[in-house]
């Protein structure tokens, strides 16, 4: 993957993930794939809206821009992944940033409600190690190489 011959690593990535496991399982799948794209973390719906409206300790726009995707959990405390896609979806400044739902639910109702809040994509997350880092590359490969996305506005 060349990702920097088509400058998609300017695209920010933010992960709202309240698992720490999770999260660092990600930062690694993304090295691990070369993907060098910035990743943000956010650990629970408030917070996710806090550093997409450049609020709080996300104030500096520089530092914290709009995101070019959004990974979103579903099961997150204070606002949950799908209040928060709600939320995204409804707020015309943000509703453009795709949002892909990462999440363990192997509930259909999860996958059908997400797809009907405006979800772009829906992603089980494997438990095996070697599948979860195939799904990181695969996901990087297809949102940083082939999709065409939004310049992100402040």
């Amino acid at each position: 993957m060349n990702l920097e011959t088509k400058n998609q690593n300017s695209i920010h990535i933010l992960v709202a993930e309240d698992d720490p496991d999770d999260r660092l399982l990600m930062r690694d799948g993304f090295r691990e794939n070369n993907l060098i794209n910035p990743l943000h973390f956010v650990k629970d719906g408030e917070e996710l809206f806090e550093f997409l409206q450049n609020k709080g300790e996300y104030s500096d726009s520089l530092k914290y821009p709009k995101p070019g995707f959004i990974l979103l959990d579903l099961n997150m405390p204070k606002m949950d992944g799908r209040e928060a896609l709600r939320t995204i979806k409804s707020i015309p400044e943000l509703k453009k940033i795709p949002v892909i739902v990462l999440t363990t639910s192997r509930e259909e109702e999860d996958m059908l409600q997400t797809y009907d809040l405006g979800a772009n994509s829906f992603i089980r997350k494997p438990v095996d190690f070697s599948a979860f880092m195939e799904t990181i590359r695969t996901l990087g490969e297809y949102w940083l190489e082939i999709v065409e996305l939004p310049v992100a506005r402040k």
